[in-house]
């Protein structure tokens, strides 16, 4: 039998893509990002990122999630196009970072 409750939202954080507005992203090139959800301090970010964006060097202080949705980037010397994805795990450093065309990607991380 089927439930004729509402779902509980307490404790969640959902953000419509057409209800979240764009805000600049980084420095290094023309890149902006909308926050769809938080929580527990970690932040779920999509991102639009114009050829010759590059991320500033930083080290992770909390694992950091990325998958690119589409498009084409060089992360830490690896080549990565549509569908790939990385883990980068609390300590990693972050010194190579290029979007090389036009790409979309996710990132889930923490400050």
């Amino acid at each position: 039998m089927a439930s004729t409750q509402t779902p509980s939202l307490e404790h969640w954080d959902i953000r419509h893509h057409n209800d979240v507005e764009w805000l600049p992203w980084g420095s290094k090139g023309n890149a902006r990002v909308k926050v769809l959800g938080e929580a527990d301090g970690y932040t779920v970010a999509v991102v639009e990122a114009d050829a010759g964006y590059e991320a500033s060097e930083h080290e992770h202080a909390h694992a950091e999630f990325f998958y690119l949705i589409d498009g084409s980037i060089r992360n830490q010397g690896q080549q990565m196009d549509t569908g790939d994805g990385y883990a980068a795990a609390r300590g990693s450093v972050h010194t190579d970072f290029k979007v090389q065309r036009p790409s979309v990607y996710l990132s889930i991380f923490r400050l």
